[in-house]
């Protein structure tokens, strides 16, 4: 038999999010960002371009 670990059962919602310095779109929290979250400002490898354009 068998087993699989069960889904996400936590509550998305409840996690906090910022919007994106260049297309303002609302970035949720995530594990990877832990230690950064701070330093966190682009949605997207797309956005972080776009922002470096003078």
């Amino acid at each position: 038999m068998k087993t699989t670990a069960p889904a996400f059962r936590g509550n998305k919602q409840a996690l906090p999010s910022k919007p994106c310095a260049v297309c303002g779109r609302p970035m949720s929290w995530r594990r990877k960002w832990a230690r950064c979250w701070e330093e966190v400002r682009y949605c997207s490898d797309a956005c972080r371009r776009r922002a470096a354009r003078p």
